[in-house]
């Protein structure tokens, strides 16, 4: 049985997502952010270290980091679905999204996140900031195109990864500029277990609006 360490509104909310995609079964630990500093509670530290999610627990194996967790269950849970054959061209592609998520699209979003707090203190650093996020997004849309997903134009775990920067994008980013990316973050939404992972592990600040 899998254990999913669940922070609200946070990155562990596409590991649900992947687990009910799967059809894998799995139990949910609940943490809630703090009302007001939005931080991680400290009973998180107790699961690992960092005290960050998402975290799972499969029998006796304990696995952080989104890019590692989907890889995991992919791999032993997946039974040949959501990722392409190893040794292929289109597996190389589905490995740089899964990295990039957090390696590279993420990190913009985290420093606008931080330097907001500063108030004017950080308005040297939003220009750079500001063209990073527009930089990383652009390639994504890019590499999207007009297709409904990012590998060989099938659902795989690299649009589990990218679904959080989607997400960030339509309702907190210039989500005007992208459509494709709207049109993206709307289908996830709209996929049966994409809806049964909210139902399951609570309400999603990221839950883009009905139209």
């Amino acid at each position: 049985m899998i254990t999913v360490h669940h922070l609200n509104d946070s990155r562990s909310q596409r590991i649900l997502w992947l687990c009910e995609e799967l059809g894998a079964e799995y139990d949910i630990k609940f943490y809630q952010r703090d009302a007001v500093a939005s931080l991680a509670p400290p009973s998180l530290k107790a699961v690992h270290p960092l005290g960050k999610s998402p975290v799972i627990e499969d029998d006796d194996l304990k696995i952080a980091e989104s890019g590692a967790i989907v890889d995991y269950l992919i791999r032993t849970h997946g039974r040949g679905a959501l990722a392409p054959a190893p040794g292929t061209v289109l597996h190389e592609a589905y490995l740089e999204w899964l990295h990039f998520a957090e390696g590279s699209a993420m990190l913009p979003f985290m420093l606008k996140l931080y330097t907001g707090r500063l108030g004017s203190a950080a308005a040297p650093l939003m220009p750079r900031i500001d063209e990073q996020i527009a930089s990383h997004l652009d390639y994504f849309d890019a590499s999207l195109g007009d297709d409904d997903w990012l590998v060989g134009n099938a659902l795989s775990g690299a649009d589990v990864m990218m679904s959080f920067v989607a997400e960030i994008a339509a309702t907190r980013g210039p989500a005007d500029r992208y459509p494709r990316l709207m049109a993206y973050a709307r289908r996830i939404q709209a996929r049966p277990a994409w809806c049964a992972a909210v139902a399951r592990g609570g309400p999603y600040a990221l839950t883009l609006p009905t139209t």
